[in-house]
C-alpha cells in the first residue's frame, strides 16, 4: 500500500527540483559562475532521487486511476491486473527512496586527517598506536586511497607518542568518521615476563579536511614558530629550523609538523591540520546547538569515549557501540576492519532512516 505521506514529500521535492532546473536557466546566475556551479552540483547530485521519485508518482496516480475503474464491470479486470502489478512494484520502490532520503553528512566526500595518540599504558600503549596506523594504513591501501605522514612523535620502544597523517581518496571521510574514540587494547606486551595481560589505550581523531573558503583565517591571528626537527634521526634531521607550530590565538589551538622536508611544506601541512581542527569545533558547535540528536549519532564519536576494545588472547574486537563483534587478528592485524565499518554504517544508515521517515 501506498504511503501517502511519502508521496506528499515527494511531490514536494519534485516541485523543488524543477524550480532548481529553471534557476539554473536564470541568466542572473549564468553569469555567476560560482553559482552556477554550486546549483549544477546540487541538481546532480538530486538526479537519481528526482528518477525514483517520479517513478514513485506516478506509479501512485496509476493505482488510484486503476481503483475508479474497479466499479467499470468493463475494466475491472484490467483494474485488477494493474494494481496486483502496482502493488508488487511499490514496496520495493518506497524502501529504495527512504533510504536516499537519509540526510548526507556533507562531509563525507572529504579527505581526512587522522591523529593517534597513545593514552594509558605506556610503552604499550605507543606500540598499539603503531598498531592502529598501520591497521588504517592497510585499509587506505585497500580502498585505493593515498596516505601521506604529516608529524610523527616515535616512541623509543616501537610505535608512536604521537602521528598525524592524511588520507586522500573517494569519500573518505564517510568510512573512517566512525574511527574517532577511544580505543582499547588487552593483550600480553612483548616485554611482560610473567605473562600477564595488560590494558593499554590510544585516541584516534578523524577530522574533515576544510578547504580555505570553509575556514577563513587570519595571519593576524597566528603565531608561527620554527625549531629543529626532532626524531630517530636520518638525513636532515636537527640540521636546520625547519619544523613549524603554529598557534592560533584566538581559540588556543596549536599545531605543528616536522616531517615533511622543508620549512614552507611544514608550515603547509600545519595549516591543513588547523583548518582540520577550526572546522571539526565548527561541526562540533552547530551539532551541540542540536542538542541530543548528536549524543545519538554512531558516527561522531567523542574522542573521549571508548569505542572499540581489541582483545588478544580471546582473539575478539568488540564495537561497544553497536555491540559487533569480529576478530582481533583478523581487524588489528588483518584486513577486516571494513566489516566493522560496515556494521556501524548500516546501524547509523537505520537509526537516520527512522529520523528521516
Amino acid at each position: 500500500m501506498a504511503d501517502m505521506d511519502l508521496k506528499e514529500k515527494l511531490d514536494t521535492f519534485l516541485a523543488a527540483y524543477e524550480d532548481l532546473q529553471k534557476k539554473m536557466g536564470d541568466p542572473d546566475v549564468l553569469a555567476d559562475q560560482k553559482e552556477y556551479n554550486r546549483l549544477a552540483k546540487e541538481y546532480a547530485n538530486q538526479g537519481a532521487l528526482a528518477k525514483k521519485a517520479s517513478e514513485y508518482v506516478g506509479l501512485v496516480n496509476d493505482m488510484a486511476e486503476a481503483k475508479e475503474m474497479l466499479s467499470d464491470p468493463d475494466m475491472k479486470e484490467f483494474a485488477q491486473e494493474e494494481l496486483s502489478s502496482i502493488e508488487g512494484k511499490l514496496p520495493c520502490l518506497e524502501e529504495e527512496i527512504k533510504i536516499m532520503l537519509i540526510p548526507q553528512d556533507p562531509a563525507d566526500e572529504k579527505d581526512i586527517i587522522v591523529e593517534i595518540r597513545a593514552a594509558a599504558g605506556g610503552d604499550e600503549a605507543a606500540i598499539f598506536a603503531g598498531d592502529l596506523y598501520k591497521m588504517y594504513e592497510r585499509f587506505a591501501s585497500s580502498e585505493g586511497w593515498k596516505t601521506e605522514t604529516l608529524d610523527v612523535s616515535a616512541s623509543e620502544n616501537g610505535g608512536y607518542k604521537e602521528i598525524q597523517f592524511k588520507v586522500k581518496g573517494d569519500h573518505v571521510y564517510s568510512l573512517m568518521k566512525f574511527e574517532s574514540g577511544v580505543h582499547r587494547v588487552q593483550r600480553v606486551p612483548k616485554t611482560e615476563s610473567q605473562g600477564r595481560i595488560h590494558t593499554s589505550t590510544a585516541t584516534v581523531a578523524v577530522l574533515p579536511e576544510a578547504d580555505e573558503v570553509e575556514v577563513e583565517i587570519n595571519e593576524n591571528d597566528l603565531r608561527i614558530d620554527v625549531f629543529r626537527a626532532g626524531g630517530p634521526g636520518g638525513q636532515c634531521v636537527n640540521t636546520t629550523d625547519s619544523a613549524v607550530r603554529i598557534t592560533h590565538i584566538p581559540t588556543g589551538l596549536v599545531v605543528q609538523s616536522q616531517d615533511q622536508k622543508s620549512q614552507l611544506q611544514n608550515k603547509i601541512a600545519a595549516m591543513s591540520v588547523l583548518r582540520a581542527r577550526l572546522y571539526e569545533k565548527m561541526l562540533a558547535e552547530q551539532q551541540a546547538q542540536e542538542g541530543a540528536e548528536r549524543l545519538a549519532q554512531i558516527g561522531t564519536g567523542d574522542r573521549a569515549e571508548k569505542i572499540r576494545t581489541y582483545n588478544g588472547p580471546q582473539d575478539r574486537v568488540t564495537d561497544h557501540r553497536i555491540g559487533f563483534n569480529s576478530s582481533y587478528n583478523d581487524v588489528l592485524l588483518g584486513s577486516k576492519l571494513i566489516d566493522v565499518i560496515n556494521a556501524l554504517q548500516a546501524a547509523d544508515r537505520a537509526q537516520k532512516l527512522e529520523a528521516a521517515v
